[in-house]
């Protein structure tokens, strides 16, 4: 707080207190606290020295990945494995079935990706889902783009 040593009116040697803030010394602790992090910010960056093995084209020989399998749900509610129609209660040995995997070993571990219409009802998409868990796959991705 300030005091007012004289002022208009009243006594010459009353001192008065004023509510006006002196923000003076703040700014100068801000600019103090500013150029010690600018100097010290530099020297808290740390360089790690990391020795990488060099690149290496993929072998050819290797396997690659396959291809996911698309189910496509119509607004009909007609599904589609690729180009080939099938129906929910084949859902899961076609997938198999487009996975290579016509035996049903396994196949429940592959990539399978869900997409549907605009037009398809919640619980027809829902079908699908339930019918997919149900017979054990679990890594379905769900797509969202233009069906035409």
């Amino acid at each position: 707080m300030a005091a007012k040593l004289g002022g208009s009116g009243g006594d010459k040697h009353t001192i008065e207190q004023t509510a006006d803030i002196n923000i003076t010394p703040f700014i100068d602790i801000l600019l103090v606290l500013m150029i010690i992090f600018m100097v010290a910010a530099p020297m808290a960056t740390v360089s790690i020295r990391l020795d990488l093995p060099p690149a290496t084209p993929p072998d050819a020989s290797a396997e690659k990945p396959k291809d996911p399998v698309y189910i496509t749900i119509q607004e009909s509610g007609s599904l589609f494995i690729a180009d080939k129609q099938t129906d929910i209660e084949k859902l899961a040995a076609d997938v198999c079935t487009a996975v290579g995997n016509p035996t049903g070993q396994g196949c429940e571990e592959e990539r399978v990706f869900v997409r549907a219409q605009p037009e398809v009802k919640y619980s027809q998409f829902m079908e699908v889902m339930n019918e997919m868990q149900k017979n054990g796959f679990f890594k379905v991705g769900l797509l969202n783009e233009d069906i035409t």
